[in-house]
């Protein structure tokens, strides 16, 4: 098939992601995207079917020894913090 090899793992992290500020709410789910300076981060829900997803990335702080991150968007704050994370063996298709 020629192309780079995947690895057989694929981390699974459950995340829960905040809202800072005035009427702030909390999204829990899967991490797809992690945060990074310019890409947006993205959630997906427990039900497999919908994801939130953030405004560009333009700064990311972590809590010195905690799986806690502070998320400053194009236009909003986040907190996200690591609840769980699991490697698991990705299922090839086909």
């Amino acid at each position: 098939m020629g192309g780079a090899e995947t690895s057989c793992y694929t981390p699974s992290v459950d995340v829960v992601l905040r809202k800072l500020g005035k009427g702030g709410r909390a999204v829990s789910g899967r991490l797809v995207r992690a945060p990074r300076k310019g890409s947006v981060v993205v959630i997906e829900f427990p039900d497999g079917m919908h994801e939130y997803v953030t405004t560009p990335v333009k700064r990311v702080l972590r809590m010195a020894g905690r799986e806690v991150f502070y998320i400053e968007t194009a236009n909003s704050r986040y907190r996200l913090e690591v609840r769980s994370r699991q490697d698991a063996v990705a299922e090839s298709a086909g």
